[in-house]
């Protein structure tokens, strides 16, 4: 049921985050921060090649070195692990085969981080280096060795929803693009550090920078051999994440084995340098789209081919896959769509989830096309979209349903707040403004292993006092989420923010979230705590409706007090309830959970895509270049995103403007680029991303449209206002000096080469054969679609 705004207290407010006091006092403790008595720290030997076999390990002198107390191989952790079930390719140190430079190869445990150093170079390792495979293009040619098994092809995609060839052929208009999408790293302030301890009666406990702990114990319970319930995961808190360290880590497990093979606690903590190796972060995608038009601009068919470099493991690597045509037909309305799609190994570091998972690189194909397409076709590029729009409460066609959408308020928004149907067309020299709109999850439909059971789950206690304690499996990442679940707890049940005390993504102590990923948090944790928070509200109700003569249903819980809707004078405090349930029935106590409505369609690769919600977001950006340098700059941007409703618009501010931060990092500087298998730039030094120098002023629009299926209507912030803002610069840079650049990043000599070629573009002018396997027909019934 909607609740009116003015019947809220606390949802909808800007209020303080519950930690923020303890971060900006310095008080927070991170994963690198914890001390244990006799703590011993590890260090990890990492492969120099890019693709060898690995002969022989000596690990002799390391072992007879002062200080050292144990050292690792490959046979000490021989059992394979992934994240994805499909994907349990990976070893926490690597036993035959390196495949990317850092893959782990040995591990060290020392008194010192020094002395850890001095024995890692004291491993002897021979290896046979092999033909490195570092580019799609090699990946497709059959270059180099297999990576994995007998080929390179890690996995492949081919799905058709009606006839595509036949509309394509009646279309009054037909345009065919490619387009390449460099990949970047996530660059967290805080680097990945683990802390194990064995305990005195055995049991092993993880102290893990992570957002996904609950996947970490399990891999940690099938690498180590252990019962999970003799393993304690306890995420600590993350200093910026944004999809890199939702993965399984080698340095948890190394730590783990380590604790337990010298009895003493053991902390790694990664090395900068480290990080960018361990990476899991953007995967770079050659991308070509054909779609077909009437002559009124409205869609009549696409096909979207999609060719991703994996790196060295399968990591997120198949969901990532699809990711990258899954969402196209939630933000048009698509009525014919196939998608192809190969994600090769290559001898880089794994790639995975950043931000946004699988779906930046295909919005910006998508939107810097449909700009083209407006100006063959003449018509305004935003009255394109807006004429092909989905509905709400409908269906696509790729079986995906569509709950609220506010796209048409968004573009609305951005356009009359940036002026900018009036101003494209009268900017001065070297300046330019895009246009472009995007669509993403608010958290994925499937877990990532298939089960019946909860994605989320909430349990409330409350004390005689008042006080109420909740415990919840989800990691706080810096989003906020802790404050989300405290506040829409405290909505329900009338209380402050300062009643709630949170314990979270602790194994041991806390029921199973499955992670903080997909943008999942508010909405799904969110559900389970209003649950918990509703069960025990009914329950406080019951006794206090006995006590005061009345029914529950005249009650209303607000201001720490119970009292009647109508009569707010007769009532009694929040804790006065809690004494007279507890006197009733003994411990006053709920739980809450939240399993996503089943929404895949009936065919392979459904699961990834559905969503109990979608949000929405429309950019328009303003750049300044210059001709001379090809340098272009971002002044201003107006961002505004479909929030369903913003539980607190500050927090969901923030979390807008990163995005639009992080986005203009990838648009116009950061890149993970490699030399003979090598980093070009692993530090903070050299990869560059945007300071505060160069970002922009930002208006930021909030469009609530209280989505029936999100807690108080909520849906998510943290990922989807990141995806139209890259391809908006584009379309801006096109704007302003008439050149296409279809490649990201927009680097000053990127731009200097299109304004001096004959093309006006730089960018890749088609994509390579490639032998997809036959089409899947998928399509959506006749009497489903639109419904």
């Amino acid at each position: 049921m909607r609740q009116p705004a003015d019947e809220l207290s606390i949802v909808g407010k800007s209020l303080i985050k519950p930690d923020a006091f303890s971060k900006v006092s310095g008080q927070t403790k991170f994963a690198d921060d914890l001390a244990l008595p006799r703590m011993i720290y590890g260090r990890i030997l990492r492969s120099p090649h890019p693709h060898a076999r690995i002969l022989r390990v000596d690990t002799s002198r390391a072992r007879a070195h002062p200080g050292v107390l144990a050292v690792l191989t490959g046979d000490d952790l021989p059992i394979k692990f992934g994240i994805l079930p499909v994907s349990q390719d990976e070893e926490a140190l690597a036993k035959e085969k390196v495949r990317y430079v850092g893959d782990p190869i040995a591990a060290v445990a020392a008194t010192d981080e020094w002395i850890a150093d001095e024995a890692l170079d004291l491993i002897d390792v021979q290896f046979q280096e092999l033909p490195p495979v570092m580019s799609i293009e090699q990946a497709i040619a059959g270059a180099g060795e297999p990576i994995h098994g007998t080929s390179n092809v890690h996995k492949t995609v081919a799905l058709e929803f009606g006839d595509t060839d036949e509309a394509l052929r009646a279309a009054a208009h037909v345009r065919e693009d490619a387009v390449f999408f460099e990949g970047s790293t996530h660059l967290p302030m805080e680097q990945h550090a683990a802390v194990a301890q064995v305990a005195a009666d055995g049991k092993l406990t993880l102290w893990t920078s992570s957002q996904t702990p609950h996947y970490v114990h399990r891999a940690l319970g099938k690498v180590l051999e252990m019962p999970m319930s003799r393993i304690r995961v306890i995420a600590t808190p993350n200093g910026g994440g944004f999809g890199g360290k939702s993965d399984i880590f080698a340095h948890e497990l190394v730590a783990a084995k380590l604790a337990l093979v010298t009895g003493r606690p053991v902390k790694i903590t990664l090395t900068r340098e480290e990080v960018f190796y361990a990476h899991r972060g953007r995967h770079p995608v050659l991308m070509k789209v054909k779609t077909g038009f009437r002559k009124d601009g409205r869609i009549t068919a696409m096909q979207f081919q999609s060719f991703l470099d994996g790196g060295g493991y399968g990591s997120y690597g198949v969901a990532s896959t699809y990711y990258t045509g899954a969402l196209q037909a939630t933000t048009y309305a698509i009525p014919r769509y196939r998608f192809e799609a190969v994600r090769f190994f290559t001898n880089k570091p794994p790639c995975g989830p950043k931000r946004g998972h699988g779906t930046p690189q295909p919005r910006f194909a998508l939107e810097t096309h449909l700009d083209k397409v407006a100006e063959e076709l003449g018509i305004d590029p935003v009255e394109l979209r807006r004429r092909n729009l989905p509905k709400p409460d409908s269906r696509t066609v790729n079986w995906l349903r569509i709950t609220s959408i506010g796209l048409e308020e968004c573009i609305n928004k951005v356009v009359e707040g940036s002026g900018f149907l009036k101003r494209r067309t009268s900017m001065p020299a070297g300046r330019g403004l895009g246009f472009a709109v995007s669509c993403y999850l608010s958290g994925a439909g499937t877990a990532i292993y298939w089960n019946e059971m909860p994605h989320s789950e909430v349990q409330l206690k409350l004390d005689r006092n008042g006080g109420v304690s909740l415990l919840c499996g989800a990691i706080d990442i810096g989003q906020g989420s802790d404050h989300i679940l405290a506040a829409i707890v405290a909505e329900v049940l009338g209380v402050s923010l300062e009643d709630i005390q949170l314990t979270t993504a602790d194994t041991d102590l806390t029921p199973i979230d499955l992670g903080s990923y997909s943008s999942r948090v508010t909405f799904m944790a969110g559900n389970a705590a209003k649950a918990a928070a509703e069960k025990v509200r009914d329950r406080l109700f019951e006794v206090a409706a006995k006590a005061l003569q009345c029914d529950p249903d005249e009650l209303i819980a607000r201001d720490h007090r119970v009292v009647r809707r109508n009569r707010p004078a007769d009532g009694m405090d929040f804790a006065q309830a809690v004494q007279l349930a507890e006197a009733q029935d003994g411990l006053v106590t709920g739980t809450g959970s939240y399993t996503p409505p089943k929404l895949a369609g009936p065919y392979k690769g459904s699961g990834v895509g559905p969503s109990p919600a979608y949000s929405y977001s429309a950019a328009v950006v303003e750049v300044d270049c210059d001709s001379r340098t090809g340098e272009v700059r971002v002044p201003e941007v107006w961002i505004a995103h479909d929030i369903g409703r913003a539980i607190n618009p500050m927090l969901v501010i923030g979390q807008v403007e990163g995005s639009v931060y992080m986005a203009l990092g990838e648009a116009l500087m950061e890149e993970q680029s490699f030399r003979l298998g090598l980093h070009k730039f692993p530090s903070l030094l050299e990869y560059k991303s945007p300071t505060a120098l160069e970002t922009p002023i930002m208006h930021t629009y909030l469009v609530e449209t209280i989505d029936r299926e999100g807690p108080f209507g909520a849906k998510e912030a943290g990922q989807g206002p990141l995806l139209p803002v890259i391809p908006a610069v584009a379309n801006a840079i096109y704007n302003a000096l008439g050149v296409r650049i279809d490649e990201v990043p927009i680097t000053p000599d990127k731009v200097l080469k299109a304004m001096n070629d004959r093309s006006k573009r730089v960018g890749p002018k088609s994509v390579p054969a490639f032998d997809f396997p036959p089409l899947i027909n998928a399509d959506v019934p006749d009497e489903w679609k639109g419904k």
